[in-house]
């Protein structure tokens, strides 16, 4: 099929999550016991006490995370040739409700039966993370959200974790593993998932964030492009918005 028609509407992203506070002793105390509860399921091999597991595990989990950034890129094609082009900016702020409004509103500049959303592990994470939060923050869907109740085949949405499985879903790949193994540089070379909590508390560096997210998108854009059997597109192609 020609990229083109393939990238057609095909909006790729990422999302940066963080806990909701700060600290466990800054949840109120209903929130403190629902946390307690979820910690002893969760595998801690350290035997972290409940508190210390909220900073350093609570951003995977939208009941107890929030977003604070998020990643959009779609490949384009000037006039002049026909190189294809990549372009990637990052939605960011402390406000998450105000963030969430911000990517709707792009969202629905789209034809909503037609947006393809594309991320690493977005079935399992970042489309039903962003519904999610959503919700909390009382913000209606937009359409192209609107996944409860849908058929798998009726949803358009895309996954780059779920295109390498081909069926195997014992099988579970790092978005900078299949980097690695298709030759694409990494986004690690600053700061990793890992580190977003605390780059983002104690070190307030926001902008950092933003920058290593857009990475992230750039290498998910590429990722695809190899998977469904194209060129990756050409540094000199990328474009990165502020």
């Amino acid at each position: 099929m020609d990229l083109r028609k393939k990238a057609k509407n095909v909006l790729f992203i990422d999302i940066e999550t963080v806990s909701s506070k700060a600290s466990f002793d800054q949840l109120d105390e209903r929130m403190q016991e629902q946390w307690e509860r979820k910690a002893a399921n969760i595998r801690n091999d350290d035997h972290v006490a409940p508190f210390d597991l909220f900073y350093r595990r609570a951003a995977i989990y939208a009941e107890f995370g929030k977003i604070i950034c998020i990643g959009v890129g779609a490949l384009y094609w000037n006039t002049t040739d026909e190189q294809p082009r990549f372009k990637v900016k990052s939605l960011a702020g402390d406000d998450e409700r105000a963030l969430l409004l911000e990517f709707k509103e792009l969202l629905e500049k789209y034809p909503q039966n037609q947006l393809i959303l594309c991320a690493h592990n977005g079935k399992e994470f970042d489309f039903p993370y962003i519904c999610r939060r959503m919700l909390v923050n009382g913000i209606t869907l937009p359409e192209s959200l609107q996944l409860s109740g849908k058929k798998p085949w009726e949803i358009l949405h895309q996954d780059t974790l779920d295109m390498w499985r081909y069926g195997d879903y014992k099988s579970f790949a790092q978005l900078d593993l299949l980097a690695a193994l298709f030759g694409i540089p990494s986004s690690k070379s600053d700061i990793s998932g890992e580190d977003v909590t605390r780059v983002y508390y104690a070190e307030k560096d926001l902008d950092r964030i933003r920058r290593y997210c857009k990475e992230d998108v750039v290498v998910l854009a590429q990722l695809w492009l190899r998977l469904n059997q194209f060129e990756t597109v050409k540094p000199e192609n990328i474009v990165r918005a502020e």
